[in-house]
């Protein structure tokens, strides 16, 4: 029997918190891939413009934030219906292996993300990647 740090049991149970508050839509989705050697993940941002998208990366753990604030300059008075406002998404993905941190990519195009890590060794800081 492999005896696994109680650490790897916690973030089981988050991965499956989050899984769980993703199935009833209050999260963001992400699929992690492993791909020749790195880690790509894609997350799926409809609405969210590349300003608005934080991501960093910290040893085994990415993290995805997203706030947009819709802005008109109509008068509240006329809307019979208003939807569309000020929304967070925000996620915290475990990866299987430590990534280098300073070789992680972003790109954002037609609202979706992806980030695209290279498996390394731990890094001491958490390290914002720029999105292209």
């Amino acid at each position: 029997m492999t005896r696994g740090s109680p650490f790897d049991e916690l973030e089981r149970l988050l991965d499956k918190m989050n899984d769980a508050r993703e199935r009833a839509g209050g999260g963001l989705a992400v699929d992690v891939e492993d791909v020749d050697g790195e880690f790509v993940v894609t997350a799926d941002l409809p609405g969210f413009a590349k300003d608005d998208i934080d991501v960093e990366v910290h040893e085994r753990t990415l993290r995805v934030d997203a706030r947009h604030e819709e802005e008109t300059d109509a008068d509240e008075d006329n809307y019979v219906r208003r939807e569309r406002s000020k929304r967070s998404l925000s996620r915290s993905v475990t990866l299987p292996e430590e990534v280098d941190e300073a070789a992680a990519t972003a790109s954002f195009e037609n609202g979706v993300l992806t980030v695209t890590l290279p498996k390394s060794h731990a890094s001491e800081e958490s390290t914002s990647v720029d999105i292209e």
